[in-house]
């Protein structure tokens, strides 16, 4: 099996997302002279997942992934790579 890159998780985590009907932005906060984490929030009906633009690329692969293992995904196809990764943080 070929190991994906961590920009390929994330573009797949992303996609896995969009499926989901879930936007994920991304933003940078340095300036914004408040403490904001990355996260799912609701706007208007439309689900969004914030994303901190300045955290390194694993750091966004486990909030990500995290956050899509809770809601349901069952029944969207998930790379096995993406899958393991969802039952390796799960444990």
């Amino acid at each position: 099996m070929k190991t994906l890159k961590p920009e390929q998780v994330y573009q797949h985590l992303k996609e896995l997302a969009e499926k989901m009907n879930i936007r994920v932005c991304e933003h940078s906060f340095r300036n914004a002279g408040i403490h904001v984490r990355s996260g799912l929030c609701n706007i208007k009906g439309q689900d969004f997942f914030i994303m901190n633009k300045d955290l390194v690329i694993r750091k966004k692969i486990a909030i990500l992934a995290d956050c899509l293992n809770q809601l349901p995904h069952e029944e969207i196809y998930v790379l096995p790579a993406i899958r393991d990764l969802f039952f390796k943080g799960s444990n």
